[in-house]
């Protein structure tokens, strides 16, 4: 029989873009039906590895994808939302999680693929209701995910008389190390573990690739899912680094042991396929699940293991900011105030640290151009926001118990310095912003311009410093230092600015660094200005 191969190309090709598709859309429908919290899920019940598994497991059934739950740990360990260590878990419970979409492929309904897609379809189209769209959505990448792998399956089928597939296969049978590097290149150029094992259930249901010679394929697709993790961590902190490394040391650890056994293995899936009566799919998505569950259970005990070894294989210091609250605890709240408050301040007092490191990274952005210090000044932003929103609803919940006048007044106060601090957050955010906007139009300064700049930058943080040092010792010389030093920020403000539209005038300087020049300037005009607002705070706090 003669093969169309435009035909199986074709058709495969189609049928992976609409399985794709119809991952991706069902994970969407999933995200929004449960609301956008699984940020939140992976921050809140990660308090331990074993709960990090489970909250792995769970954001990864939801989105259908363990790259995009390990992507989102990455972000939160580079954030200082989660350490290494309740990264790992969350890792390994991801993994769990995936094995979901096999178990899915497993059932035996791609011919009813095309009327659960008309179903999703009237539920997107004909009903406003949010939740109903949602699960419309759900539905609709359901139907797709199957007829996408309907389109996969009629695309494959030819392969069985191809000799160059049969040699392959035979040849993986023998050399397990040769499936495990077409599992993993495969998964890195679809980018898809889901995809590659779903492509491989076909290929097994189709009788064109052995048991013997999946299995080593469906190790190396566990490998080639970290490639999201990877690329995840490329200019992230030390820490996510070290993150995304244990998911590639995970899987290929758990490749190596399942490689030295797989002759066992293959003959217990082969038992299960009997007993329990499997189809080809599902005789794989067993096997998927029982790897990485297993895989799970044997490198559970020795997560610390797993964080030594790739804080050696990744060295240097972490340099990663703890964003979540470290002293607000509420049952201080219900039986003392002023203990709370004071514990309130602390973390302010954490909030000030960070505005302080990120003007500071902020600059050295602005100096030098290096990539590193934008992402440490944006991790402080990040920082200010988090505090600034867990602080102020400790807060709110306080405001309901019975304070005396002079908690009130410190109560106020710590509110309004909140509200200053996070907004000097924003302003640095808006100099990092200015930097990306003159590097990327290949803006230059003047050594004036230059100069000038740095002399305004340094005696703003100086100006900061002063202020800060003056609430938190309640030191009213040092508030009044600091009210002074912001009228000569206003000064310098104006004066630098009149110098420039005369560079400008000169042809000394292009228009594009007259426009960054004076946002810059007038950004840390603005921080002086909330540098003083917070001083004068010690009029009434002291």
């Amino acid at each position: 029989m003669e093969i169309n191969y435009q035909e199986m190309i074709f058709q495969f090709l189609g049928g992976l873009g609409v399985f794709l598709f119809g991952i991706k859309y069902m994970g969407d429908g999933l995200q929004n039906a449960a609301g956008d919290r699984l940020q939140e899920i992976l921050d809140r019940f990660t308090t331990n590895p074993f709960m990090g598994v489970l909250a792995g497991i769970f954001v990864t059934v939801l989105i259908q994808s363990s790259s995009g739950t390990t992507a989102i740990t990455v972000g939160l360990v580079s954030a200082g939302f989660m350490t290494l260590r309740q990264a790992i878990g969350v890792i390994m419970g991801a993994n769990i999680g995936t094995t979901v979409t096999a178990f899915i492929i497993g059932i035996d309904i791609g011919a009813y693929a095309l009327p659960i897609i008309a179903a999703g379809a009237v539920l997107l189209f004909f009903f406003k209701n949010p939740k109903i769209t949602s699960f419309g959505q759900v539905v609709f990448g359901f139907g797709a995910l199957f007829y996408g792998l309907e389109l996969m399956s009629s695309g494959m089928k030819p392969l069985r008389s191809l000799e160059a597939f049969h040699e392959l296969t035979v040849n993986m049978s023998n050399n397990p190390i040769l499936g495990v590097v077409v599992g993993t290149v495969l998964t890195l150029i679809v980018q898809s573990s889901s995809a590659t094992i779903g492509i491989l259930q076909e290929l097994f249901a189709t009788d064109a690739i052995s048991l013997k010679a999946s299995l080593p394929v469906l190790f190396g697709d566990n490998i080639g899912t970290t490639i999201t993790a990877i690329l995840a961590s490329i200019g992230a902190s030390i820490a996510a680094r070290r993150a995304a490394m244990v998911h590639v040391l995970f899987n290929i650890i758990g490749t190596v042991i399942f490689v030295i056994i797989l002759a066992p293995f293959t003959h217990f899936i082969t038992y299960l396929q009997g007993v329990l009566g499997l189809n080809e799919p599902m005789t794989i998505a067993f096997a998927h699940g029982i790897f990485n569950v297993s895989n799970t259970i044997i490198q559970f005990p020795f997560i610390f293991a797993l964080a030594w070894i790739v804080t050696k294989l990744i060295p240097g210091e972490d340099g990663g900011i703890i964003t979540k609250p470290q002293h607000l605890n509420t049952t201080f709240i219900e039986h003392s105030p002023s203990i709370a408050l004071g514990q309130a301040k602390e973390e302010l007092e954490r909030m000030k640290d960070f505005s302080i490191k990120g003007l500071e990274e902020a600059f050295k952005y602005l100096q030098t151009g290096e990539k590193k210090y934008k992402e440490k000044a944006l991790q402080y932003e990040q920082g200010i926001n988090n505090l600034d929103k867990e602080i102020t609803s400790y807060l709110v919940e306080l405001s309901s118990k019975a304070l005396t006048p002079h908690e009130s007044e410190e109560f106020s106060i710590l509110v309004d310095s909140i509200r200053d601090i996070e907004r000097i957050g924003d302003h640095m955010e808006n100099i990092v912003e200015l930097v990306d906007y003159k590097i990327n139009k290949k803006v230059e300064f003047s050594i004036d311009a230059k100069n000038e700049l740095e002399n305004m930058y340094r005696f703003t943080v100086e100006t900061l410093k002063t202020s800060y040092n003056s609430f938190f010792a309640k030191d009213v010389e040092l508030a009044k230092k600091a009210i002074t030093n912001e009228e000569e920020i206003d000064k310098m403000e104006k004066q630098y600015r009149k110098k420039h539209i005369s560079r400008l005038n000169e042809r000394k300087c292009s228009g594009d660094a007259g426009i960054v020049f004076v946002d810059i300037i007038s950004n840390l005009e603005r921080v002086g200005d909330h540098a003083a607002n917070i001083a004068e705070a010690i009029a009434i706090v002291k």
